[in-house]
């Protein structure tokens, strides 16, 4: 049987994200987020696709406890548009590789014979190219997070902003940004922080701001502008305040928009 070359103890990545649930302890724990990038076969079925991503999601994902969230993203606004982004959360790092045997015991369960799984799983690989990159991510419980919760079955938006970290050890004033200015955003339906934990860049710095629509995207940032004026009414006050913030940052960003599917969200 040849299942995904990714679906391996390589990175272990199944299926995205950015759905995070939030454990009450004390301190909080990171979670960590493995993310990785695919790349559409164009010369097959978008239905087909997804309806291929929906039984595996209805089958092996979704009965997965050690997978706490996950999404999958497609290109709306990127540099290339066949990019298709797999995002899982676990509680701890060690629930990454255990979820591979448990995805394994669920894949044997839901395909028993080995001719229908190997047809399966030959299917799902040829919606895609044969390459593909992962990243893991650990989740910043320290500066501020809103919890994804859907309120209808269309696709979102996923707006992700890539940050470069100064690594200079200074800077400070994202907690308190957060919370007087994205947490009160209510275009922003949910934004989740995290860093690098292992990958290409240990500057990464990315944060996924979910949004009902491409509109409010701008709707957002003009609240924000707003909200910015009322926590700062005084402009001294205000450069002092992200002079500061800026420290923690080089000034290099990119930036990301997908749309969700939201029959596959946990």
């Amino acid at each position: 049987m040849k299942k995904r070359d990714f679906f391996s103890l390589r990175m272990l990545i199944l299926t995205f994200l950015v759905s995070i649930i939030i454990y009450a302890q004390d301190p909080p724990k990171p979670v960590f987020i493995t993310m990785t990038t695919l790349h559409r076969n164009f010369n097959t079925d978008s239905k087909d696709w997804k309806a291929t991503e929906q039984e595996y999601f209805d089958k092996v994902t979704s009965k997965n406890p050690l997978i706490l969230g996950s999404e999958i993203l497609t290109h709306y606004y990127t540099d290339n548009s066949s990019e298709v982004i797999l995002v899982s959360v676990y509680k701890t790092w060690e629930d990454i590789e255990k979820s591979y045997t448990t995805s394994e015991d669920l894949i044997k369960k839901a395909w028993p014979d080995e001719k229908a799984r190997t047809a399966f799983f030959d299917k799902q690989n040829s919606y895609y190219m044969p390459m593909h990159s992962d990243e893991i991510y650990s989740s910043i419980e320290t500066i501020g997070s809103k919890e994804f919760k859907a309120t209808n079955k269309e696709p979102m938006i996923v707006y992700i902003r890539k940050s470069q970290m100064s690594m200079s050890g200074k800077g400070k004033g994202m907690k308190e940004y957060n919370e007087k200015v994205t947490l009160k955003d209510p275009f922003i339906k949910a934004y989740y922080p995290f860093r690098h934990a292992w990958g290409s860049d240990s500057r990464d710095f990315m944060e996924a701001y979910f949004y009902d629509s491409f509109g409010d995207v701008e709707k957002s940032n003009l609240k924000q502008d707003e909200l910015t004026k009322t926590a700062w009414p005084k402009e001294e006050d205000k450069k002092t305040f992200f002079d500061q913030l800026k420290l923690g940052f080089t000034g290099i960003h990119g930036d990301y928009i997908y749309h969700n599917l939201p029959g596959v969200s946990k």
